[in-house]
């Protein structure tokens, strides 16, 4: 009998519980970003995670690899397959710094699930009242209603931090925002972020690393509407609006992140599919940014050149995409982007065996042994998927701070 895709990962899933190996469910990539991904070459060797977590530059070229640009002066940055999530090569992974605006990234896969994806809300002065000193701001009104799609696009083209506000206090509020990305974070294997304010304003004790940006980064291509966001280049934002959110009169906005939109000389990247950059005066400048090629997609986290100037963020992330579209399949991984496999509890104890059948039964206890031990480790698969389960202020220009400081 014929199986149906879905039934034939069910059978390969549940076989392999049932023989006692690991199984880690991963949500899939959404619609068509998920078909267009290739099968990314076989290693030959698996990643070591530990790699990651040495100092320096960590690569594994095969012959032929292409050399990592010789220019590089972030004090972080990493390369990635966001198709298989294979790390392809790094420098200080797991440093944790300053994140700025890509902080930006883990609040909206946090608070995107939660809140809902159209309707409006009418912006409170407490909603606004704690928006940090030289923030970027989209330039909200406290009063006006608007729609929610244009809230986030707030976030994620202007790097406003007063529409951060409003929609943490959607969300919850600005403590229990920041818990719940917290949460999220370890849910995606990223350790090494700690999170104090959501927007990625400079505040004591807040890190992040290239590493756990490039996973944030991965997460957010899979949301339709995160990925939508972070792939615009402008848009008009309500300067007034009538009491159901439509806009009485707008503005242009315009993605901050110039690998996109070209701003300032920096060149538009063939295939870019945006997500985020930032600059506070500690984390210098950020960005995590991903392209498409051929049907590949990488990733690409640099934190914080220290040469160069304010576009060096633009052109280091250049480089290294060249170099990560030139080395596929010519560098061994030196990690991955996958969530660790999820610890296995000890089995309980087995009950007594039962009898041998007896001689004129053997045939059929035969016959139904292969059959009970599919339908146990389908049970035990089905188990582990279920558990997986006033006035307005002029708005805010480019050279803006994310945090403290222009935005890059």
């Amino acid at each position: 009998m014929a199986l149906s895709p879905s039934a034939r990962t069910l059978l390969v899933r549940a076989t392999a519980l049932a023989a006692g190996a690991s199984v880690v469910l991963m949500p899939p990539l959404a619609g068509a970003a998920a078909r267009a991904e290739p099968a990314p070459p076989r290693a030959s060797a698996p990643p070591d995670p530990a790699l990651l977590h040495g100092p320096g530059v960590q690569v594994r070229p095969r012959p032929g690899a292409p050399a990592l640009p010789d220019d590089l002066s972030a004090l972080s940055w990493l390369v990635a397959d966001s198709g298989s999530g294979e790390v392809l090569a790094a420098h200080n992974a797991h440093l944790g710094l300053p994140p700025a605006s890509t902080m930006k990234t883990l609040f909206a896969l946090t608070a995107l699930p939660h809140l809902p994806r159209g309707g409006t809300h009418t912006v409170t002065d407490a909603e606004l009242a704690d928006v940090g000193e030289g923030s970027s701001l989209v330039g909200l009104d406290a009063g006006l209603t608007y729609r929610i799609p244009d809230l986030w696009r707030g976030v994620f083209l202007s790097s406003g931090n007063d529409a951060v506000h409003v929609l943490a206090s959607m969300n919850g509020g600005w403590t229990q925002t920041a818990a719940q990305m917290q949460a999220r974070a370890r849910a995606l294997g990223a350790a090494d972020t700690h999170v104090v304010s959501p927007d990625g304003y400079d505040a004591e004790g807040q890190v992040s690393s290239a590493y756990d940006l490039a996973v944030f980064g991965r997460a957010g291509l899979a949301d339709p509407d995160f990925a939508r966001y972070a792939a615009l280049t402008d848009a008009q934002f309500p300067g007034d609006t009538d009491a159901e959110g439509r806009p009485v009169w707008t503005y242009g906005i315009e993605n901050t992140n110039r690998l996109l939109t070209g701003e300032d000389g920096v060149g538009v990247y063939p295939g870019i599919v945006g997500i985020k950059n930032g600059y506070t005066s500690e984390a210098g400048y950020t960005l995590v940014t991903a392209a498409r090629r051929a049907g590949r997609t990488l990733l690409v986290t640099v934190m914080n050149p220290q040469q160069g100037g304010a576009f060096a963020v633009y052109e280091e992330t250049r480089a290294l995409l060249d170099w990560g579209f030139a080395a596929a399949g010519r560098v061994e991984p030196v990690g991955t982007l996958l969530p660790p496999p999820r610890p296995q509890r000890a089995a309980a104890a087995a009950p007594p065996a039962a009898p041998p059948p007896p001689a004129s039964a053997a045939g059929t206890g035969t016959a139904y042994a292969w059959p009970a031990g599919l339908l146990a480790g389908t049970g035990a698969a089905a188990a582990a998927w279920h558990h997986l389960r006033r006035r307005r202020p002029r708005p805010a220009s480019p050279s803006q701070t994310a945090g403290r400081g222009p935005t890059p």
